[in-house]
């Protein structure tokens, strides 16, 4: 038998969820939520600006890839 182990993050937005009650409330949740990581990752490409590792001319490659396989 496998046994689950909750993060200290995973168990603190179970009981964050477990008062939520009505579909707005949800919904505002999942809209922190998103804003949330939304800003997580503006900061991490940020970084990765300054850094050097991002680029526009990078970011003018990836545009122009295609990264689709082909089927026959």
């Amino acid at each position: 038998m496998t046994t689950l182990s909750l993060t200290p993050a995973q168990i603190h937005v179970l009981n964050m969820a477990s008062r939520i009650r009505t579909e707005e409330s949800l919904a505002r949740l999942k809209e922190q939520m998103a804003a949330f990581y939304a800003k997580l990752v503006d900061e991490e490409m940020d970084e990765l600006w300054d850094s050097g590792q991002w680029s526009e001319e990078k970011l003018q490659e990836l545009r122009s890839a295609h990264f689709r396989t082909e089927y026959k």
